[in-house]
């Protein structure tokens, strides 16, 4: 049941809405919540989650020394949902050579994506409510007013995933394999827990052939990882990556994919998200600089994570096999967070990186005109704007 609104004395500069009821918007009115701030969040769909099928993604656990979930715990947000710390998994190199990468902490925590009880949407929003915040659903914003924060979802797809939830009886894991043949520029993997699965192919480029990807894809799992489906359902979803200047639009924050904070390499952004909604929120109730926040805690590893895409891109298979051995061989997390610091090469790279980084997540092969890829079939986003 959720909790009342508390009665609020405060002015009118206490009042505060954010467009978006995705994690970053959630764990925004949560802090702002729990700092007496009168928070109402409106999302222009009928429900939290709806661009997500119940599909297994990863929260990552590398990018900072500290633990994801108690750095989330740091500012009032319980982990009450559904989640298991991966400490294992399988990478597979060129030649489909099974290479364990392990760690004695999470690398990162196994959760699922949408509406159902469990979700990390369904968790955050029921949070936000016993909090206090108003949530309004059904609710388009078509112009922005007063204390306002921005956390409407991506605005273009620069990155796409497609796959299968289902049902199996094969052992919990987590595989991931390379090739463009799976995943142009991209990756596939495969996730199991407790007789449930998700398998998709996570595309930069080359969008028109999403089935004919998705199809290897899942051959390829079957042949290497024993992949087993049952009462397999399709589901498609899409990333949009930049690197922000400000993340401010007409004197607003704009937090989470909103402002394009999402890793350039594998298209990790949940803990960036969340993050950014933290920080947005603190910025408010402490009166700090917002711009000047999320450049301290997360231009550094937004900027790695450039350069890291750059080097992808020019990596043949040799390169791309020597670097999944060493991940092989070494304590994963510590390697992931060593390849996420802006060390110096890489700040002598950035500069051409950022000039070219944003070619490939230009997708030359679909106009979306007269298309069924990922982007045109759900990704009709907010036409005010916003």
């Amino acid at each position: 049941m959720m909790a009342p609104v508390p009665d609020h004395s405060a002015a009118s500069d206490d009042q505060i809405e954010i467009v978006g009821a995705g994690p970053a918007g959630l764990v925004c009115a949560i802090v702002l919540a729990k700092a007496n701030r009168r928070v109402t969040v409106r999302e222009w769909h009928k429900d939290v989650g709806h661009r997500f099928h119940d599909d297994f993604q990863g929260l990552e656990n590398w990018t900072d020394a500290q633990d994801v979930l108690d750095e989330l715990a740091a500012v009032g947000i319980a982990a009450d949902l559904d989640h298991r710390g991966i400490t294992e998994g399988v990478v597979f190199d060129s030649r489909a050579t099974a290479h364990r990468v392990h760690d004695s902490k999470p690398l990162f925590y196994l959760l699922r994506r949408g509406n159902a009880v469990g979700t990390l949407d369904r968790a955050l929003l029921d949070q936000a409510q016993a909090a206090g915040v108003e949530v309004r659903f059904n609710d388009r914003v078509t112009a922005t007013a007063g204390n306002m924060i921005l956390a409407g979802g991506p605005r273009r797809a620069d990155i796409i995933a497609v796959g299968y939830v289902f049902d199996t009886a094969m052992p919990d894991g987590a595989w991931l394999a390379f090739g463009p043949e799976l995943a142009p520029k991209g990756y596939a993997y495969l996730l199991v827990n407790e007789g449930r699965g998700t398998v998709a192919s996570c595309i930069f480029t080359g969008f028109r052939d999403q089935a004919k990807h998705l199809a290897a894809t899942v051959s390829y799992f079957e042949r290497h990882a024993g992949l087993q489906m049952q009462n397999a359902r399709g589901f498609g979803g899409f990333g949009n990556v930049r690197l922000p200047r400000t993340a401010m639009q007409g004197g607003k924050p704009v937090i989470g994919e909103h402002a394009g904070f999402q890793d350039a390499l594998a298209g990790f952004g949940l803990r960036y998200a969340m993050r950014t909604g933290q920080l947005a929120a603190e910025s408010l109730v402490r009166g700090t600089d917002y711009s000047r926040a999320w450049r301290q805690s997360l231009q550094p590893g937004l900027s790695a994570g450039v350069v890291n895409r750059f080097m992808f891109n020019r990596t043949g298979a040799r390169g791309l096999d020597y670097l999944i051995g060493k991940l092989g061989a070494n304590d994963t997390r510590s390697v992931l967070a060593t390849a996420y610091r802006l060390s110096f090469t890489k700040r002598l790279v950035l500069p051409l990186a950022r000039f070219r980084y944003r070619e490939p997540l230009k997708d030359r092969s679909c106009d979306h005109v007269v298309c069924d890829c990922v982007w045109c079939q759900h990704g009709l986003h907010d036409p005010s704007g916003v």
